[in-house]
């Protein structure tokens, strides 16, 4: 025990970070258990769109969903989450709501918002649209 005193003394700064690193870690385990949302895999948002009727929303800006976007996605801002407005939703509260960013970290608030409005299913697709173009997945280009 004397060992690992003596090292965290001679090295404070590097069992500083390490203790930080472990805290960021713990903090995110412990978030990603108690969200709103699941964070699922391009396999699993496949098997929902296909069998489950499952429901994608894109909430990148109107260019980058212009340049590509999921079959069937629907285009709604996170502002307009914010402020509530998804009425294009409402019919689909008991689907599976796939909610898609660039890369899966601006998704995570707009999902939570969604589960709060009273969405059962909401699911985060993970590493966002990077993951689903990794999978060599196609996307719709154009304005829908």
């Amino acid at each position: 025990m004397q060992e690992y005193i003596d090292f965290f003394q001679q090295n404070t700064i590097m069992a500083l970070v390490w203790l930080g690193l472990f805290a960021a870690l713990i903090m995110n385990i412990v978030k990603s258990m108690n969200a709103a949302y699941k964070e699922i895999s391009v396999g699993q948002a496949t098997h929902l769109i296909n069998r489950e009727n499952g429901v994608v929303i894109d909430i990148r800006t109107r260019d980058e969903f212009k340049k590509g976007h999921i079959t069937d996605a629907l285009h709604i801002l996170p502002s307009e989450i914010k402020a509530g407005n998804f009425a294009s939703l409402e019919n689909h509260k008991s689907d599976p709501i796939i909610v898609v960013c660039r890369n899966g970290q601006a998704a995570q608030e707009s999902a939570n918002l969604l589960a709060k409005a009273g969405f059962s299913q909401v699911n985060v697709l993970k590493n966002g649209l990077t993951s689903w173009l990794d999978a060599k997945l196609p996307l719709i280009r154009g304005a829908k």
